[in-house]
């Protein structure tokens, strides 16, 4: 065949999920053979060039076909030579796009030439945003060609509006080549594997369990499954996330010896939440493309046992995936309860219990990112409806976005709700957890930097944190033919580290604590929900999700199981708890005098209980009693509970939200007077409380007192700021540091002339980076006490900062705090600090978190080590030992004593779990024993490169890869279709030589402070 092209590319694009926004793209015809204009057709070498926008693309392709010779450039980096024409050529282009970088508009160059005839290209580029759109752009009279090249003419800059436009020879399949080039021969040259569900064998399970792939579910025809429930029968209806919903006869059903998908009728799809009851099935739907978000209700209108009447009982709104998600069976069997995530606006309530006077509340204007700016509470929500949907009643608030929940045998719910990954290694990153959803619930999530921690009482705190991750479905696993404990357990799925975990929950008060096990775990395993069937006995888990290739599966426990009597510890007082909640939707005049005596419970459920049925009553039955009790705990709950019944009255305009910090010479803190009474009894109540008394939850509560008392009732007075001043003075540095956070903000707050000079040495020696960021947030609304000095000492930590590690907003969250406090610089300030203010931080990532280089001593070993364990753990340094944790890195991935990223495990019971040696172990050979709860995997591609790390993201094909656990916010992405093998990493993420630049005191004082557990007053710290 003669040479006249020189045939070049198919190029195949694949993104992630933000390229698509939910917009439909048309498709276009197939691809063209294009050249040069007809007056310079007989050039044997041309030069194409083409923009290509990379914005969310998790993979991308290139496959070309070539005559003589083409070369292939992105951005002016070669990426492919190809000279052999009988054979088209492949190519990953994910690393040459750099598909992480901020950067996204490139350009893809090609010089094509063919020496016995004129030179052209075919080229095609398909994108599929891996959530919910594809879309394909061709070759055609769009692209620009040249035959001679300027320079520069292979970069983004390059103006080619010289160029001519490309001309279209002829179509793909068409002209000379259509015997040889095709899209079949393209698409060959690929060495792609189809991926399927992933095999059990490759699977870890729970000793005795046993899992079996009942179904690899056809992408291409049923797309990926993320929700399921079981009828009457044991059949199961599952839903594909961007279709229609299936109906499935799992084999032992019904006698079915094979397993039968089928399609259901009725036009409905879309799902995040499935359930049959009361002779129908209800469908939530988290509106992606056809049907409208909100709850429906799906009938058989002629006894067929087809499913084929629809009727929309509440349109819900929500975008992406936090919209409207799971509905279960109310325990009263005559309601439905709805679960929706944090991007769904508030439906119609025509009761609640939570007190509808939820508010962002806090002290200073919170550290902004980009998700959900300006979104106020709050936040995800759960409701409970009729069977008609016609009564909604608000039972909880404030969650990220729980995808599911599920009812234990005494009535009481339980969720796991979501991180926000993007902000890691931050003071308000707070970990996925179980939540026990009890009546009336706050959460306290808030957008960006908004969120609050587990000790502000006015929230409810979590049963157990679980850590980084993606939940989705949860379920007891009562009614499956597992062993007692099992049966017991709350089975919660964790959708991008592929775990089941099995949480085996304590009754502890009037709630639960929770100890996690992980059931099953895979390679990957992207689970979306789990069911326990009824009729058979057996546990159902999907994966899928976000068009990733899913499954279904079956687990059951084929051998002898132990029943065991379950105990029924803490019975008094979820009694107490649950009669306190009938007062949760007001209207009895008895409820103060009820729950008054339990505002001082040591129990926080149940004096939560009790603050809430008091909020429902109007505040002039109890205001007095609030500013005449004595008990402290008591006094503080009810003040507390006071506060929150104001309404804060100027609530900014999005996305500013927050009240500003005030000025205090123009704030009129007694402009109305009421408000400002009020203000003047909590302050006068709080005064007869004596601070050194006051156990740290106490004193956490008695702050959070003052910021509601200020930020919704009225400001203190300059007598009352001035005595406020006093105080916190005296109170600083205690030995909790988080309460020296809450009294840094006030301090902040009132403007205290001090408080440079107290909290820029107490930003430089706070521990960890959330304990500093925390600091720093606080110091940027700071406008008087400033020195030179302490200024200049202020902005080298942005230096230091810039240099951590996080999620994917942690540097915008820098950025922005740095920002801020320029901001409040004038002129002639901001110039003398510009060498400071533009400096880089250190590349070493442990002098960054030492916050000073430090030099190599030694390679320690175990040999010389391990004897100083049994001798000389006594009279060790504590603070030393926390310094160098910080200056090891530790801070970076692991949390200890509270404090700390959440990457890697957390530290804190070590001790408890391993011995000295074992510790000491752990830290000099990371690699010898790896925790299977955080293990690396290794992925080679079929053109043998090689990743390590840990899979966090999926999407279409596209896998999502941690590999450095300091900067857990820089991702790897993998194309599943080019993956050869996955497996477990024998080495761990974990770095060595993180003792290299520690002395031997430095060493013991850091192996001290470990198996203290952060307890200062451990025996080992005592001075002899």
């Amino acid at each position: 065949m003669p040479r006249r092209f020189a045939l070049a590319c198919l190029l195949i694009l694949v993104p992630a999920l933000a390229v698509a926004q939910g917009k439909k793209q048309a498709k276009p015809g197939p691809p063209n053979w294009i050249s040069t204009p007809r007056e310079a057709s007989q050039s044997p070498r041309v030069f194409f060039r083409k923009p290509v926008n990379s914005s969310g693309v998790a993979s991308a392709r290139l496959f070309l076909a070539a005559g003589d010779r083409v070369t292939v450039f992105v951005d002016g980096e070669q990426v492919l030579v190809h000279d052999d024409p009988t054979k088209p050529a492949f190519v990953d282009l994910s690393k040459p796009l750099d598909l992480d970088a901020k950067q996204k508009q490139h350009v893809l160059a090609l010089v094509v030439e063919n020496e016995s005839g004129p030179a052209g290209l075919l080229a095609k580029l398909e994108f599929d945003s891996g959530w919910r759109d594809s879309w394909t752009i061709v070759s055609d009279e769009s692209w620009k060609t040249a035959t001679a090249a300027d320079r520069g003419w292979k970069q983004v800059g390059f103006d080619d509006s010289k160029w001519s436009d490309a001309r279209v020879v002829a179509a793909l399949g068409a002209g000379p080549f259509a015997k040889t080039i095709n899209e079949a021969a393209l698409a060959a040259a690929a060495p792609l594997k189809q991926p399927q569900a992933t095999s059990p064998e490759s699977m870890k399970v729970a000793k005795g369990f046993e899992v079996e792939l009942l179904y690899s579910v056809p992408k291409d025809e049923q797309g990926s499954w993320v929700n399921m429930c079981p009828d009457p029968k044991g059949r199961l209806y599952v839903s594909d996330q961007y279709g229609r919903l299936y109906r499935v006869t799992p084999p032992g059903i019904l006698g079915a010896k094979d397993l039968k998908v089928e399609p259901v009728p009725a036009d409905i799809g879309e799902a995040q939440g499935l359930l049959w009851a009361f002779d129908s099935l209800y469908v939530c739907v988290n509106r992606t493309k056809q049907y409208p978000g909100g709850l429906y209700r799906v009938t058989d209108s002629d006894g067929d046992d087809q499913l084929d009447t629809v009727k929309s009982l509440r349109v819900l709104g929500g975008r992406g995936e936090h919209g409207p998600h799971a509905v279960l069976l109310h325990p009263d069997g005559e309601n439905i309860v709805v679960v929706c995530g944090n991007l769904t606006p508030l439906t119609k309530i025509d009761t609640s219990r939570v007190p509808q006077t939820w508010d962002e509340d806090r002290l200073l204007p919170r550290p902004q990112g980009r998700f959900m700016r300006g979104t106020r509470a709050p936040g995800g929500f759960i409701c409970k409806t009729d069977p008609n949907g016609e009564k909604w009643e608000l039972i909880a608030s404030g969650f990220r976005n729980q995808f599911d929940a599920a009812y234990n045998t005494e009535g009481e719910l339980f969720t796991y709700d979501a991180d926000m990954e993007w902000d890691l290694n931050t003071p308000w990153y707070r970990p996925t957890r179980i939540c026990h959803v009890v009546s009336g619930a706050e959460f306290g999530w808030r957008s960006g930097g908004g969120k609050w921690p587990v000790h502000f009482e006015d929230s409810v705190p979590p049963v157990v944190n679980i850590g980084p991750g993606s939940p989705t479905g949860v379920c007891f696993g009562y009614g499956a033919k597992f062993p007692t404990k099992y049966q017991q357990a709350l089975f919660a799925a964790d959708w991008s580290y592929g775990k089941l975990y099995a949480v085996h929950l304590d009754a502890d008060g009037a709630s639960y604590t929770g100890k996690p096990e992980e059931f099953i775990t895979g390679i990957p395993l992207p689970l979306t929900d789990v069911i326990v069937n009824p009729q058979d006995g057996a546990m159902y888990f999907l994966i899928g999700g976000r068009k990733v290739q899913s499954g279904l599966y079956r687990v059951t426990f084929p051998g002898d199981r132990t029943d065991l009597p379950v105990a029924n510890a803490g019975a008094d007082a979820r009694k107490t708890r649950r009669e306190l909640e009938t007062h949760h939707l007001g209207g009895d005049e008895t409820t103060v005098a009820k729950a008054w005596p339990h505002l001082g419970s040591e129990d926080r459920f149940v004096r939560y209980a009790a603050r809430i049925a008091i909020e429902h009553r109007p505040r002039e039955e109890w205001m007095q009693k609030a500013f005449d009790e004595k008990d402290p705990q008591a006094a503080l709950t009810a003040l507390m509970g006071l506060a929150r019944t104001f309404e804060r009255k100027e609530k900014g305009k999005e996305p500013d939200i927050d009240s500003p910090a005030p000025d205090w010479a123009t704030v009129d803190p007694d402009a109305d007077l009421e408000r400002a009474r009020v203000r003047r009894e909590i302050l006068a109540s709080i005064d007869e409380l004596d601070w050194k008394q006051l156990s740290t939850q106490q004193k956490h509560t008695l702050l959070r007192v003052l910021t509601l008392t200020f930020v919704r009732v009225a400001p203190p007075d300059e007598q009352e700021r001035e005595e406020m001043v006093r105080r916190v003075e005296e109170a600083f540095h205690a030995r909790d540091p988080d309460v020296n956070v809450g009294l840094a903000r006030l301090m902040v707050y009132l403007q205290a002339p001090y408080a440079a000079e107290k909290l820029v040495p107490a930003l430089e020696n706070a521990a960890t980076q959330e304990q500093q960021i925390d600091l720093a947030a606080t110091l940027r609304h700071l406008r008087t006490g400033w020195t030179p000095e302490l200024r200049e000492r202020y902005f080298k930590w942005y230096t230091r900062a810039l240099g951590y590690g996080g999620g994917a907003s942690f540097k915008l969250f820098v950025d922005n705090l740095k920002k801020d406090a320029v901001a409040l610089l004038d002129a002639e300030t901001k110039k003398s600090l510009e060498p400071i203010l533009n400096a880089q931080p250190p590349k070493d990532p442990l002098a960054v978190f030492a916050g000073e280089k430090r030099e190599f001593v030694k390679k320690w070993t175990m040999a010389e080590l391990a004897p100083l364990m049994e001798t000389k753990l006594v009279a060790r340094d504590f603070e030393n030992g926390r310094k160098m944790f910080a200056a090891a890195a530790c801070f970076g991935c692991h949390r200890f004593d509270n404090r700390g990223g959440a990457v890697g495990p957390d530290l804190t019971s070590l001790s408890g779990r391993f011995s000295p040696r074992d510790v000491l172990e752990s830290v000099l050979e990371p690699s010898k024993v790896v925790s299977d709860q955080y293990a690396a995997v290794q992925i080679v591609t079929l053109d043998g490169k090689v990743i390590v790390g840990r899979i966090v993201n999926l999407a279409g094909d596209s896998v999502r890869v941690q590999t450095n656990m300091l900067d857990p916010g820089s991702l790897v992405g993998v194309d599943r279709k080019q993956i050869d093998e996955m497996s477990q990493a024998k080495s761990s993420m974990m770095p060595t030589g993180l003792l290299d630049t520690m002395n031997e005191d430095e060493v013991l004082d850091l192996m001290a402070y470990l198996l203290s557990r952060g307890d200062r007053s451990n025996a080992m710290f005592e001075k002899k």
